[in-house]
């Protein structure tokens, strides 16, 4: 009798380690494999956005930007779209699309501001995984900013070393262009601007889950994140900008949206406490994720010409 319950227990146990496994596997799956082709939207604020997009995505097709390419860190085909200033400039901005996005959905409507009224060189790079660029496996941010550097020197090689570069990421790209600035990267590098960039990866995928089933559940998380090790070579805690963030080199600009359930704004004012260097943020009113340009445009804006003015325009200014 005694082995009979034994043997009944043993089975129950590797029933449900086999369903945790399973688990495991597809929730991995579902955060790291490339996207499919997205569904028409249903929700009114997102077909609006979507109508938005296609308009600004065709007006930066209008003016016919440069296609470029590089390959990545580990032999991928990375592209993006390259458009010059009106006026010869050695300023640059390379705008980082967020999670399963791409670069002109996600930056075509900031477009105008960094073109027309800046003057700023406009990089709109794909991450590997997103858009035009190859690879299997989304990142995260954790190889993505090593990609993301490889951009940055691209710039260099191709204009000079007297160029001056601003990283500016929305969501997953603010985790990237975070990362970024925490690993040394070029003294062309002057400043970084985050939108709604999350604490680390493993964070994100834990509130992402207690959204999906109502609670957190982090050993499936971590187990999730072994398979990810596994079959993509990093791990959902390799990919942490809080954690990093006291080797931010760069000042560094956060913005976030008060209402964002998505990725928290918690997250937001923890990564700006934990910010070591020249800050600044803007906290947008009554705004979800990834929606405060679209909110504030104005006061969006008007940030990053002041943050510009305080930072790389003074530091011009006292040399």
């Amino acid at each position: 009798m005694a082995l009979t319950v034994i043997k009944i227990l043993l089975i129950v146990l590797a029933a449900l380690l086999a369903v945790f496994c399973g688990a495991a596997v597809y929730a991995c799956s579902f955060a790291i494999n490339r996207p499919k082709e997205k569904k028409p939207e249903t929700e009114e604020i997102y077909i609006k956005r979507a109508e938005i997009r296609k308009r600004n995505n065709q007006r930066l097709y209008d003016l016919n930007p440069e296609d470029v390419s590089i390959k990545s860190f580990d032999g991928l085909n990375m592209k993006a779209w390259f458009l010059p200033a009106e006026t010869e400039s050695k300023r640059f901005v390379i705008c980082v699309h967020g999670y399963k996005c791409n670069g002109p959905d996600e930056f075509s409507h900031i477009m105008p501001f960094y073109h027309y009224e800046m003057g700023y060189n406009y990089l709109l790079p794909d991450l590997t995984a997103h858009g035009r660029s190859e690879g299997k496996y989304i990142g995260f941010g954790s190889f993505d900013s090593k990609n993301i550097l490889l951009w940055v020197n691209y710039l260099i090689d191709r204009f000079g070393k007297d160029i001056e570069i601003i990283l500016h990421g929305i969501s997953m790209g603010a985790a990237t262009v975070m990362l970024c600035n925490e690993m040394d990267p070029p003294e062309q590098v002057k400043l970084v601007i985050e939108d709604c960039g999350y604490s680390s990866a493993y964070d994100q995928l834990n509130d992402t889950l207690k959204g999906l089933i109502g609670f957190k559940f982090p050993p499936l998380v971590k187990a999730a994140s072994l398979v990810c090790k596994l079959k993509a070579g990093y791990s959902f805690s390799d990919a942490d900008p809080l954690g990093n963030m006291y080797k931010a080199k760069n000042p560094m600009l956060f913005i976030h949206g008060a209402t964002d359930d998505f990725v928290p704004f918690e997250f937001g004012k923890k990564l700006y406490e934990a910010c070591p260097v020249e800050k600044d943020y803007l906290w947008v009113p009554d705004t979800i994720h990834a929606y405060s340009y679209y909110n504030a445009k104005d006061e969006y804006e008007a940030k990053i010409k002041e943050f510009i003015a305080k930072t790389i325009d003074k530091d011009k200014a006292e040399a």
